[in-house]
């Protein structure tokens, strides 16, 4: 008898994770919060002046301890292109831990490599 895949299964075992810049994370609404030299190194980046990046491109979180990047009206990450992540070279530390320390609500059907693991698992099945 063959086992019963449980996508809950793939999911606990994130060995191997490679982004494949799907750009499913960067569509969930949701904070982006900032560390705190965040701001300073994402705006060089952006060759811009600190002070109007904070100004521009983040929100005070509700508990009013840190910043968070601004969404879209869709709630995209505002620096979310066609091409990609506009600062994905300087991308936050919560981005960069995308999918070991935390996932959204349904992660496993909605990221590419998710979905591309979850099928090698079935196919091995």
């Amino acid at each position: 008898m063959k086992p019963v895949f449980k996508p809950k299964d793939m999911i606990q075992n994130l060995t191997g994770f490679t982004c494949l810049k799907c750009g499913a994370c960067c569509r969930q609404e949701g904070y982006v919060r900032l560390e705190k030299n965040e701001p300073d190194i994402i705006a060089a980046f952006l060759s811009m002046d600190v002070r109007h990046f904070i100004e521009t491109c983040t929100i005070l979180t509700r508990d009013r301890i840190g910043l968070s990047l601004k969404e879209k009206e869709n709630g995209e990450c505002i620096f979310l292109t066609d091409d990609g992540c506009r600062i994905n070279a300087f991308k936050p530390k919560q981005c960069l831990e995308f999918p070991v320390k935390w996932k959204f609500k349904d992660f496993e059907h909605i990221c590419a490599w998710a979905i591309q693991r979850s099928k090698k698992i079935k196919d091995r099945e």
